[in-house]
């Protein structure tokens, strides 16, 4: 396959550009995240509607021309992405809407959208010969590290924040990645990440700062448009923390239209919760991001500085979508809405994109006739604490079937 697709990395800042060997993180300027450029000349040569529909590899790989790496040899050996994409009917019928899809990503391998990301920078940090990778994370993107890196005996060190939930710790460990727990906010943990891999010379997974990560999250975008029959959608709304998901989908629709695939882009709908609202924030005041002190339940989009902020801003207001923010009541109330209306559970975060659609479905903002993706990022099993907050409690009889009988009214249906 070779790397010729790949032209450099350019600055989303001040627009400078690099080569691979000038950097393989941020700008050398001004220290901005920086995004990969591609010869889209050369990306239509190697793949096409065509190609794809005859192509039986149903993963994240069907789409390789279109990412950053020489070859498919150091891909991890689990199957990631091409995750299902349900009609949701009477989901839609609820809030007005006639043409709602719900995309499950806890049905990935480690149960989240992460592992799109994960796959593309452990893939990139092997071609590179490096001896092991880092990174911080909340939880989802540690798992998904371990996850895949462990299928490989590939060493991994994650720095966690002391509040990420237990059954994320427990799946890390599992995995047998080397846990660093930090006594602070996931941005301490995401800086303390920065420093050590700085000064040891590890390969820095950290969304947000590694440009790699959000070649793999556009996947997501090249499978909804093809699981549509190519049609685009109007609107695609996921959760947003460090941003790093919603840049990565725009980038992705952005990139199937440079390559003449789609003819139109989405608008993109990023979905916070009250308490954790900066890129909404931002898109308020038009552009500039300030810190938060973020308490939401919604552990995975947690985050006081979003670390791809700006590139989630710039992904709302080029697609003429929409930022909006959610109380986190109205979050875990849509883990119970998602799971009864179409059969995805949901963790807090990974519900909050659908709780943003039916907010701005119900206020007209989204058209009844619109065709609408919300993207659900992770599995509801990863925070079974926040589910069983609204879920309810099961009724406790004796084992007795005149205890049914009292219960039921002694009828059959």
């Amino acid at each position: 396959m070779g790397l010729e697709q790949v032209q450099g990395l350019k600055c989303t800042q001040c627009g400078k550009e690099h080569t691979l060997r000038e950097t393989q993180y941020v700008c050398t300027s001004c220290g901005a995240n920086t995004e990969v450029v591609y010869d889209y000349a050369l990306i239509k040569q190697r793949i096409s509607r065509a190609s794809l529909a005859q192509d039986r590899n149903f993963s994240v790989w069907r789409y390789a021309p279109f990412y950053p790496l020489a070859g498919l040899e150091m891909i991890p050996p689990q199957q990631i992405g091409w995750t299902p994409l349900y009609p949701a009917p009477r989901l839609g019928a609820a809030i007005g809407l006639s043409r709602l899809y719900v995309k499950d990503d806890g049905r990935n391998p480690s149960a989240s959208f992460k592992d799109r990301a994960s796959g593309v920078a452990l893939a990139h940090a092997r071609e590179n010969g490096a001896p092991l990778i880092c990174g911080a994370s909340t939880g989802n993107a540690a798992s998904s590290l371990a996850c895949l890196a462990g299928a490989i005996g590939y060493r991994t060190i994650i720095f966690v924040p002391q509040t990420a939930p237990p059954a994320k710790i427990a799946q890390i460990m599992t995995f047998g990645a080397e846990i660093v727990m930090v006594r602070g906010t996931y941005d301490q943990a995401f800086d303390l990440c920065l420093a050590a891999s700085a000064k040891y010379g590890w390969y820095n997974r950290n969304t947000g700062y590694n440009p790699f990560t959000r070649e793999g999250k556009k996947s997501c975008a090249f499978e909804i448009c093809e699981q549509l029959g190519w049609q685009v959608p109007d609107w695609v709304a996921v959760s947003v923390g460090d941003g790093n998901i919603i840049s990565g989908l725009w980038k992705g629709f952005r990139d199937l239209l440079a390559a003449g695939l789609i003819d139109r882009l989405p608008k993109m709908l990023a979905a916070q919760s009250t308490l954790s609202s900066a890129v909404a924030d931002a898109v308020r005041r038009g552009g500039k991001l300030e810190p938060v002190r973020a308490t939401t339940v919604a552990d995975s989009i947690s985050v006081d500085i979003p670390r791809d902020g700006a590139m989630a801003v710039r992904a709302v207001t080029e697609s003429g979508g929409a930022a909006i923010t959610v109380d986190d009541a109205v979050i875990l109330e849509s883990i119970k809405t998602v799971a009864r209306g179409v059969g995805v559970f949901g963790e807090p975060a990974g519900v909050t994109g659908y709780a943003g659609v039916e907010i701005l479905a119900k206020a007209g903002v989204i058209k009844a006739d619109e065709t609408v993706v919300a993207v659900v990022t992770g599995n509801g099993l990863k925070d079974v604490a926040s589910a069983a907050k609204v879920a309810g409690t099961p009724t406790v009889i004796d084992p007795e079937l005149a205890a049914v009988d009292r219960l039921f009214g002694g009828k059959s249906a």
